[in-house]
């Protein structure tokens, strides 16, 4: 339940980029993409930062260790693979952070492009919940940010893993609600 944002809350939508979005999802990609939409506008409103996060594994050090799952590739990638969909209406004045791994905030920008415009809150969406929504949330949530998870506004490959993040992970590290509730909870609304 959303019970308050911070004064200074960021969006951060993470991997809402061409080659995720076409995988089949637990949720329905273009329900996802229309609650992720219609959260930017009153952040624009409200003047919030808007991060627009992709991923792109081409040669990082995780993808080349043993493991069981096959990793992704890791030499060039396809043409278009890291752009952002054009149901995310990007402007200029946001923030785009390429990570390389599940956490947005390891090895990038994003810790000190938050704390550089006072922002203490960050409302979390995106793609795939169990992996890149949930390693940057445990992340924020060790750098002391309130976190709010739009529900709504993420999806898993796995309908399992989707589930078992907003059951058992989010609520211990911050508010779970969807689209309409954190929308209530901004200013001017």
């Amino acid at each position: 339940m959303v019970t308050a944002l911070d004064s200074n809350t960021a969006l951060v939508l993470i991997d809402l980029q061409k080659a995720i979005v076409h995988r089949p999802m637990a949720t329905p990609v273009a329900h996802v993409l229309g609650n992720a939409a219609k959260l930017i506008k009153p952040f624009r409103t409200a003047g919030w930062p808007i991060l627009i996060v992709n991923v792109n594994p081409a040669g990082a050090a995780w993808t080349k260790t043993r493991k069981d799952a096959p990793a992704p590739q890791s030499g060039s990638l396809p043409e278009g693979w890291l752009d952002i969909v054009p149901e995310i209406a990007t402007q200029p004045g946001d923030i785009f952070i390429t990570k390389h791994g599940w956490n947005a905030f390891y090895g990038t920008a994003l810790d000190a492009a938050l704390k550089e415009r006072g922002v203490t809150g960050i409302v979390l969406g995106g793609i795939s919940t169990s992996i890149g929504v949930e390693g940057t949330a445990r992340a924020a949530s060790e750098l002391a940010y309130n976190i709010t998870f739009a529900q709504d506004a993420m999806t898993d490959t796995s309908a399992e893993a989707h589930a078992h993040s907003l059951k058992y992970i989010f609520p211990r590290i911050g508010e779970v609600g969807n689209t309409g509730a954190i929308i209530e909870k901004m200013p001017s609304q």
